[in-house]
């Protein structure tokens, strides 16, 4: 009998330290998944509550408007995202398209458009005046000044722009607005990389961007931009938007300080990708990554836990000491896991290929090598121009970030002397 009971001792010691990480796992993995879905509910109940509460204001209410687009070569679908500039329903805008050289290949096109449209005020600027290392903006800059109104909207070439365009950012303007942005959604791609990049555009970084927007932290994208001029004279006029490497995360950072916040659009703008291939969807999700990891560590952060595949393996090693069969309980998880974004994107009126799991799946295989790419590299190239963001430092980070733990800390210990004040006193 004491041999017996020994035995059993010695076996719970053994069986307790690996019940506390596989309870860990199983902690991990059903958070993961309630805030995943957590997040597609509420983005998917906002699009359509949006949807039914659409409506613009009468034009006449509205603001004239200068349309700033800055090009670059030729991009897929060139010729239907610049014509959409011209077809827009709104009474009183003007065009402006700024090339930095003229022997631009996009220059021919945009000529033919404003010769075809005679009725719209179109212009075309050329040059190149550098006053930072961002080239985009370098070509923005004569438009912003040559910008007729006070009410500018930057707005990249790949964008397809509907006819309400104008008339919807203006709709989400508030009283507290400094900025109207939109986030690329993907639409009419053209393979397995194109679908991909849809899956990376739409139901994940779409969807993560809206939620936040929703709990009033909104983020610029530099897609689309709606200023109104004052604003960012008071910071310093457009050449501010060089602060940081990419324009819309210093405009993200001028709107914070000036007290006003970013709100984006009531329902992201389509970009029409075309045929694209593996190395253009990698080093422009790695270019991305790696601005925001400058530019907002903190929410960058928790991206090394992104996607579905850590829940999955989760739930394998769970569902295995469990002595469930895991291949299973892993498949469930993933049809509860792509099926939700999948609802999401009907819900969003968003493209959505018969094998988007199978798309899903490959993005979130390739978010941790991503992740790690950001974190080991700093440069990149953007239409042909090289550039850099700041090298990861931790020290210089923690520098920034300790303030905010010791305010935590502080507040935790006001805390924890009052609940320790109120037991006494009981």
């Amino acid at each position: 009998m004491r041999v017996e009971s020994s035995r059993c001792h010695f076996t719970s010691l053994k069986i307790a330290p690996m019940t506390a990480p596989i309870l860990a796992l199983g902690i991990f993995c059903f958070a993961a998944t309630a805030v995943h879905l957590a997040s597609i509910l509420i983005v998917a109940v906002r699009f359509r509550r949006d949807a039914r509460q659409a409506g613009v204001a009468p034009q006449s209410q509205l603001p004239p408007v200068s349309l700033v687009r800055p090009l670059c070569g030729i991009d897929n679908y060139g010729d239907d995202t610049l014509r959409s500039t011209f077809t827009l329903d709104y009474s009183d805008y003007e065009i402006l398209f700024c090339v930095a050289s003229a022997k631009d290949p996009v220059v021919p096109m945009v000529e033919a458009l404003i010769a075809e449209y005679p009725g719209v005020n179109a212009k075309l600027l050329i040059g190149n005046e550098k006053v930072n290392n961002n080239p985009k903006l370098n070509n923005v800059l004569k438009g912003w000044r040559a910008a007729a109104h006070d009410w500018i909207i930057l707005a990249d070439s790949n964008v397809l722009m509907p006819a309400d365009y104008i008339a919807r950012l203006f709709a989400s303007w508030r009283a507290d607005t400094g900025l109207v942005a939109s986030p690329p959604v993907g639409c009419r791609p053209d393979g397995v990389w194109a679908e991909l990049e849809c899956a990376f555009l739409n139901t994940y970084q779409a969807r993560w961007q809206y939620l936040i927007d929703g709990l009033g932290r909104g983020f610029a994208q530099g897609k689309t931009m709606l200023w109104r001029r004052a604003d960012l004279d008071r910071a310093g006029g457009v050449e501010a938007l060089g602060k940081e490497v990419a324009e819309d995360a210093a405009a993200t950072k001028i709107v914070r300080d000036g007290g006003l916040n970013v709100r984006l659009v009531d329902r992201p703008f389509v970009q029409p990708l075309g045929r694209r291939t593996a190395a253009e969807v990698w080093n422009r999700q790695v270019r991305w990554a790696r601005l925001r990891r400058a530019s907002f560590f903190l929410y960058f952060a928790p991206e090394a836990l992104a996607g579905g595949i850590l829940p999955m393996i989760a739930a394998a090693v769970v569902a295995n000491a469990a002595g469930w069969p895991a291949a299973l309980c892993v498949g469930l998880l993933g049809s509860v896991w792509y099926g939700s974004e999948m609802a999401l994107a009907v819900a969003a009126e968003w493209h959505l290929p018969a094998l988007y799991p199978l798309y899903g799946l490959l993005r979130d295989l390739l978010l941790p090598a991503l992740f790690v790419d950001a974190l080991r590299g700093s440069d990149f190239v953007w239409r042909g121009n090289e550039m850099e963001v700041a090298r990861l430092e931790p020290v210089r980070m923690m520098a920034r970030v300790r303030p905010r733990l010791q305010d935590v800390a502080r507040v935790s210990r006001r805390r924890l002397r009052s609940l320790r004040e109120r037991d006494h006193t009981g």
